[in-house]
């Protein structure tokens, strides 16, 4: 009984792992491919970025009711030279097997009534442009890009400041924890796992910016689930607002950034799905811990010294887990992110900068939401993100020179030098640890002296 039932687990497993459903889905939303050369035997096999594998494409075209296995089975751990001749595979395995072209990322072209558009958000780091695709759905195209940059840094450098200035200093603190421990976790899980991307083709990237990184479990699916319903637990026991409505804000939040993930060719429904369920699970442990959490780092004496030792520890067991890939950059920023903030919430409170209310205060009622209550938060929104903007900008012209002078890499290719782990650490802690600290603690000090507190 046992046995068959874990054999109809792993049978579902298989399905919702295909690529096909993923495609099948990109096109029932209006997303088509342009690929234009039918790939070799030895191409349909393998892929770095999640190639087509074995008989995927023919699945795909019969209904894509057959499964030939996880992807992480047969394209398990890291693709080597000695796995390419023992699969007939030769030449490049990035070679092309779509038509290019000169325009840049998210340039669009009318054809009709449809568009062609290239991949968003190139990485920099890799180099991957990507595949030109057809939109013929301009409205869920806009849709789905808002839902995966929920998931993405701009949105973090706003969405934080944000809750911090104008909403709950200490709902901005805890936020802050989940997020970086929820993507550590997550991240972490993708480099022990090391599965690929879905196959390309039949599916369409959308989105190349985390081609180059493995896919099991979903990192924007697990932040997607923690940070909303992170925040709905938080403020509805400090704020009155309807139950109903924090639980639909919540719900839209999430499954609009899960959908995202599968309508941008970044991952499978099983990926979503495992990410969905592993960032519930983390939350059931972290969540009750988060008063505890944050009271330690606000008041004890060590505390400066367990974020240091914690945050900067943990960036460095991240880049140990697996060879070079963007993912390392993206755990040790959020790592980063989250002491920076911790340790600015520290002078904040010693110097008695944006305190919190008494709990005697609690539950806060909803302000009213008049012409100057509005005025001011989009100013301090407005003064605050270009500051850290231009923070931002400042501490990323000299952090690669300062990182590679210290530990005597060669600085003339960026792109090489980043993927040296205490250069990429050394980075990630100059520009965001610095970026977080002056959100938390300067940026409030001078709206201040701006009379905008």
């Amino acid at each position: 009984m046992a046995s068959d039932a874990v054999k109809r687990f792993i049978c579902l497993c298989r399905y919702l792992q295909d690529p096909c459903h993923v495609a099948k889905f990109q096109q029932l939303c209006g997303v088509r491919g342009t690929f234009t050369k039918k790939p070799s035997e030895g191409d349909a096999r393998l892929s770095v970025n999640g190639a087509c594998a074995g008989q995927c494409q023919e699945d795909c075209a019969a209904g894509g009711d057959k499964t030939q296995g996880l992807p992480g089975q047969r394209l398990r751990k890291s693709l080597n030279d000695r796995d390419i001749k023992q699969d007939g595979c030769s030449g490049d395995l990035n070679r092309p097997t779509t038509t290019t072209s000169n325009r840049t990322e998210g340039d669009i072209e009318m054809k009709g009534s449809k568009e062609i558009v290239t991949p968003l958000r190139r990485n920099s780091l890799t180099g991957d442009v990507g595949q030109e695709f057809i939109i013929e759905n301009k409205l869920l195209f806009y849709l789905f890009t808002i839902g995966t940059e929920l998931g993405n840094e701009m949105f973090f450098i706003v969405f934080f400041p944000f809750l911090m200035w104008n909403v709950d200093p200490y709902v901005s603190r805890c936020i802050i924890v989940v997020w970086a421990w929820v993507l550590l976790i997550g991240q972490s899980t993708k480099d022990l796992i090391r599965w690929t991307r879905p196959a390309s083709p039949p599916v369409v990237k959308v989105e190349v910016y985390y081609n180059s990184e493995y896919s099991m479990p979903s990192t924007h699916a697990m932040t997607g689930t923690a940070m909303p319903f992170s925040l709905f637990m938080l403020t509805y026991s400090r704020w009155e607002y309807p139950f109903m409505f924090g639980l639909g804000v919540a719900l839209s939040w999430c499954i609009l950034v899960c959908v995202s993930r599968i309508y941008m060719g970044m991952h499978s429904v099983l990926e979503v799905i495992t990410g969905f369920l592993y960032s519930v699970l983390i939350l059931a442990v972290l969540q009750p811990l988060l008063d505890d959490i944050d009271e330690f780092y606000l008041s004890h004496s060590y505390a400066p010294l367990a974020i240091l030792i914690s945050h900067v520890g943990f960036s460095l067991v991240a880049f140990s887990l697996d060879t070079w890939s963007t993912s390392r950059g993206d755990t040790a920023q959020a790592l980063a992110t989250a002491s920076g903030a911790a340790l600015a919430s520290r002078l904040n409170y010693q110097l008695g900068v944006l305190p919190d209310p008494s709990t005697e205060a609690l539950p806060l009622a909803m302000p009213l939401i008049d012409g100057a209550l509005l005025g001011r938060s989009i100013m301090r929104l407005l003064v605050g993100v270009a500051v850290l903007l231009a923070v931002r900008a400042i501490m990323k012209m000299v952090a690669i020179p300062v990182a590679c002078r210290i530990f005597r890499v060669p600085s003339d290719d960026v792109r090489k030098a980043r993927q040296n782990a205490h250069v990429e650490i050394s980075y990630r802690y100059l520009v965001y640890g610095t970026v977080a600290y002056c959100c938390a603690s300067l940026v409030p000090i001078l709206f201040i002296y701006l009379g905008l507190s």
